[in-house]
């Protein structure tokens, strides 16, 4: 095991007018989950790629431990990658799969035998080890990727997307069994997605990129309950945080003629300063009210029944608010039909308050 960390790494494509990697510094401790999330084009598979040896690193280092491992060969680096298409070799069984990079290394038949059985335990592959990959569930062919990582007791699990071929239930069931095997085995593990649920459930730390730079490091909670940016806000969450367009006034946020109470903290900051701002509200962070109460008045357009509780999705007629407003009740069995206008509002603690020219967190 050991840790793992970037030193202002960049990665450079030739004939690119831009890195697509200008400068990553992350410190990745020993034995920690860490995933690296963001969308499509943001650097997270670079970054992964350069630790990995499989992309030039141009400028910084990267260590493993106490290892400059920046120019060092992929096989010489003790990590393990696990890829996004398995890459199993279809004439070979189970077991040869999983022993392939032992015999390379000339590890003795008796202990490759014996550290692929006590993966295949792990694993639950025992009584597979005979079969070929194509005889093999998407979810089982996943689980043979990670016994051929886990036979080589690397100091790092590098993982790229490996669940995006799975369908939605396999996904769910198998991330646990990922989360649940690195806790048993402590290595340390770089784990990279674009899906923030996956982010969110399994890493420890989750680090949040946008067009190769991190935006927030931090654990899954502090990423959902305070989001230093925008940018975090929008993509941490799901469904995602309902974002209003505001102005300030008096302390207070402002949408049209309705006024959002904010955590004092904000409201020091607002005013010319900081006039031109959003609001976030978390989809359950909105409670109903009645007309009379003064809530803001949402127009119900779709609603997502999911039996213990429900979204309702709907527009609002106040200037300011986005093209859908997400609500999430406990039930919406009785109470919310589609048609129907419904009136909500929040507690200031529960509003995000964010400078639109910035993008920049200013609440508490």
């Amino acid at each position: 095991m050991a840790t793992v960390t970037f030193d202002n790494a960049q990665r450079w494509y030739p004939g690119a007018d831009k890195p697509a990697v200008p400068g990553i510094s992350l410190e990745i401790g020993d034995g920690e989950f860490m995933v690296l999330v963001g969308p499509s084009g943001c650097g997270k598979s670079t970054t992964l790629r350069m630790l990995a040896g499989l992309e030039e690193c141009n400028e910084g280092k990267i260590f493993i431990g106490d290892r400059d491992v920046t120019h060092m060969p992929p096989k010489d680096r003790d990590i393990a990658m696990v890829f996004q298409n398995y890459a199993l070799y279809p004439h070979m069984t189970v077991a040869d799969n999983m022993a392939f990079a032992l015999k390379m290394a000339k590890v003795p038949e008796s202990e490759r035998k014996e550290r692929v059985a006590e993966a295949a335990k792990i694993l639950q592959l025992e009584d597979y080890l005979e079969r070929k990959p194509k005889a093999l569930s998407g979810g089982q062919r996943q689980r043979v990727a990670m016994g051929r990582a886990i036979v080589r007791n690397p100091q790092v699990f590098c993982m790229d997307e490996p669940l995006s071929n799975l369908d939605a239930k396999m996904r769910v069931a198998t991330r646990t069994d990922i989360a649940k095997l690195q806790a048993d085995l402590g290595v340390t593990t770089v784990y990279v997605t674009h899906d923030q649920v996956e982010a969110m459930t399994m890493g420890d730390r989750v680090a949040v990129m946008k067009d190769g730079l991190l935006q927030q490091v931090d654990t899954p909670l502090n990423l959902y309950d305070k989001p230093v940016n925008l940018f975090v806000a929008g993509f941490i969450g799901s469904p995602q945080m309902n974002l209003l367009r505001a102005t300030a006034k008096d302390g207070q946020a402002q949408i049209g003629k309705y006024l959002v109470p904010v955590d004092p903290t904000a409201s020091k900051q607002l005013g010319p300063q900081h006039n031109d701002i959003s609001v976030g509200v978390r989809p359950e962070a909105w409670r109903l009210v009645s007309e009379s109460e003064g809530g803001l008045p949402v127009n119900v357009t779709v609603v997502e029944e999911l039996g213990a509780d429900g979204f309702v999705y709907g527009t609002s007629d106040v200037e300011g608010t986005p093209s859908n407003v997400i609500v999430r009740v406990s039930s919406a069995r009785d109470s919310v039909r589609k048609g129907d206008t419904i009136y909500v509002t929040t507690d200031p603690a529960n509003v995000h308050v964010f400078d639109n020219e910035t993008g920049e967190r200013l609440s508490d």
